[in-house]
């Protein structure tokens, strides 16, 4: 199954059904933001809260971090989160994470989760993110390896682009 959505809180519901489906799960969680808020603003159903459910009922595993809330470190389990400075230095990190896994993944993946110099179309895009042919590697590893159960794509938000004149 496949979940596209905009802003990062569809993956609160989605998580929860797959975590219904499939006894010992885990979310693979790819992202710039922790997103490890039990709630924010007032809501517990927001895009700071996305993974905070499955932070205690699933097997969480969160790649490409770099941003995040002081108390969102309370709740963060550091041996399964991959800081993405670290990753940049480590080339271990792809075969860490998957074998921390169990068999079922679903994996949600913030497309701010890249880098701004290729995916500039987020509503917070955070610079020193992934490249995408690390990425795709990493993805056609547990592809390969796991059972992926589903997925979602989440938090596009398409700039306004200018034509360009080239005199």
């Amino acid at each position: 199954m496949t979940v596209f959505g905009g802003e990062h809180s569809v993956s609160i519901g989605t998580i929860r059904a797959f975590n219904e489906m499939f006894d010992d799960i885990t979310v693979l969680h790819i992202d710039a933001h922790a997103d490890l808020r039990e709630s924010y603003e007032g809501s517990a159903c927001n895009h700071a809260c996305a993974v905070y459910e499955a932070s205690q009922t699933t097997n969480l595993i969160q790649v490409g971090i770099r941003s995040m809330d002081i108390i969102e470190k309370t709740v963060m389990d550091e041996e399964k989160t991959y800081f993405a400075h670290e990753m940049a230095v480590d080339d271990s990190w792809m075969d860490s994470a998957i074998d921390q896994m169990t068999d079922n993944v679903f994996i949600t993946f913030d497309l701010d989760a890249f880098d701004p110099s290729i995916m500039p179309s987020t509503g917070t895009p955070e610079p020193g993110g992934l490249l995408y042919y690390e990425t795709l590697e990493f993805l056609k590893q547990v592809f390969e390896e796991k059972n992926v159960v589903g997925f979602d794509i989440v938090e596009l938000c398409p700039n306004k682009t200018k034509n360009l004149q080239i005199s």
